[in-house]
């Protein structure tokens, strides 16, 4: 038998967009439910990264990963939203009373008088190493790392040219062995500074290179690597972290009926989408000029969160006050 939750605001997505809207949506008195298929807080920070430092949050030089969830989570407590975690929604229908369900994968309806998608990129595949080696992961072979406690007095090999193949090599290099970074291009895609990091670091890079195969009896012993106009090398290697991004889905959302751009729901400045009463804030979401960062995300859900709850009740204000002038009233 499935279970039917009623709130007045559903955000579906419990990433650091989707938890600064519940925050916002309890200090505008509204009772908020926040539905995401993973089984903790966080989104992709929680699972890819907790460890890794944040520099662009404004105010906070830099956060760990894990922290900053840590953070807005005790931010929307106050509120008691309500978490429906470990549930992917499935199916979108709107009610005679204009009132939007979501179903879940497990039977449950959320009732709600608007919706705010904040669900990142959907889910995510990890892009496979060139080579077949499958058979290593979680004996050697990681996509990602969230304990770097890991990483510990290992040779370690890191595949890719990306933010996440810079910034894993430089969280390596104080903790490891040694650090070897292989990239197919003599550029790189991360931010300069963090490359100029790496190139002034103890960090060897092979570049022009690709991965031949990785080694071991069970267990990552060595990468063999092969950089454009040498011989193929053995790398010495017990942890290989494969950083080369990942695939995106949607998933059941693209179904919906919202205007999409490729992976992405279009929005306008209030962050409606082409259903009414359906907001979108974070990285699911494009417009001219769009930018993803998880600060332009902070900006996006408030406002989203403001515009639903003028849908949710008309006689309410736009504009929401200032949080310093009073003690916010949680919701009942």
């Amino acid at each position: 038998m499935s279970d039917d939750i009623d709130v007045d605001l559903l955000l579906i997505g419990a990433g650091p967009a989707g938890l600064f809207g519940a925050y916002y949506a309890g200090f505008r008195g509204l009772r908020t439910a926040v539905l995401d298929a993973q089984p903790q807080l966080g989104g992709q920070v929680s699972a890819i990264y907790p460890e890794k430092n944040i520099y662009d949050v404004a105010g906070l030089p830099a956060v760990r990963g894990q922290s900053l969830i840590d953070g807005l989570a005790e931010q929307a407590a106050r509120f008691d939203p309500r978490y429906l975690l470990g549930q992917q929604a499935v199916k979108l229908e709107r009610g005679g009373d204009e009132r939007w369900t979501v179903t879940t994968d497990l039977g449950t309806r959320v009732n709600a008088g608007a919706v705010v998608i904040t669900s990142g990129v959907g889910s995510v595949t990890p892009r496979p190493l060139p080579c077949d080696a499958e058979a290593f992961l979680d004996n050697g072979l990681r996509y990602f790392v969230p304990k770097l406690d890991v990483l510990d007095g290992k040779d370690v090999v890191v595949v890719g040219g990306g933010d996440s193949a810079v910034d894993w090599a430089l969280a390596a290099l104080p903790r490891s062995t040694s650090v070897t970074l292989v990239h197919r291009r003599q550029q790189f895609r991360a931010h300069e500074h963090s490359v100029q990091q790496l190139r002034s670091s103890s960090c060897r890079l092979v570049l022009d290179a690709t991965v031949n195969a990785v080694l071991g009896d069970g267990a990552v012993s060595g990468v063999e690597v092969h950089a454009k106009g040498s011989e193929p090398e053995v790398l010495p290697a017990q942890v290989v972290v494969a950083a080369l991004g990942f695939l995106m889905n949607l998933g059941p959302i693209k179904d919906w009926g919202l205007e999409l751009d490729g992976r992405s729901i279009k929005v306008d400045s209030s962050m409606r989408t082409s259903l009414p009463g359906v907001f979108a804030a974070g990285d699911v979401t494009t417009y001219p000029g769009k930018v993803k960062l998880i600060a332009v995300g902070f900006g996006e859900v408030a406002t989203a969160v403001n515009n639903a709850a003028v849908v949710i009740d008309p006689n309410s204000s736009l504009a929401p006050g200032h949080s310093s002038d009073a003690m916010p009233v949680a919701a009942v």
